[in-house]
């Protein structure tokens, strides 16, 4: 559930060698980015209402993606026993989440704080020029 520690997302590997890894470019079609995200976590057997949150989180992630780095990124999606995890990976700065709901009228800054709020755990991971959000729902 939201809030729970964050760690056992962590703990996962930054790169997955999972069998049924899909990979997704980001770079400037959101609306198909989400299709995607939809479709193959159906596919993996993510409740509907859980489809919608995390196409929700993955479009958030995305389009902080195309508004602050350059070059774009990818999503990958994958399943572990009970876990659907997916990473939205660019070359953009580190992701500072923790923050509070900035007030309904804020323009922006909302979107961490909205993928935080959806997702049983959130991480940050960093590599050789990369930040990778690492997100998880229980199936």
């Amino acid at each position: 559930m939201p809030g729970e520690r964050r760690d056992a997302v962590a703990e996962q590997n930054v790169s997955t060698d999972a069998a049924d890894t899909m990979t997704y470019q980001v770079a400037t079609d959101v609306r198909a980015l989400r299709a995607f995200v939809s479709a193959g976590a159906l596919a993996r057997g993510l409740p509907a209402e859980r489809v919608e949150l995390l196409t929700l989180a993955v479009s958030e992630l995305a389009t902080n993606t195309l508004q602050h780095t350059t070059g774009g990124g990818w999503v990958r999606l994958w399943v572990e026993p009970g876990q659907l995890f997916c990473d939205v990976v660019d070359h953009g700065p580190t992701r500072t989440f923790g923050r509070s709901m900035p007030a309904a009228d804020a323009v922006r800054g909302r979107g961490l704080a909205i993928v935080e709020q959806v997702c049983d755990e959130v991480a940050v991971l960093s590599r050789a020029g990369e930040t990778v959000v690492r997100i998880r729902l229980s199936l």
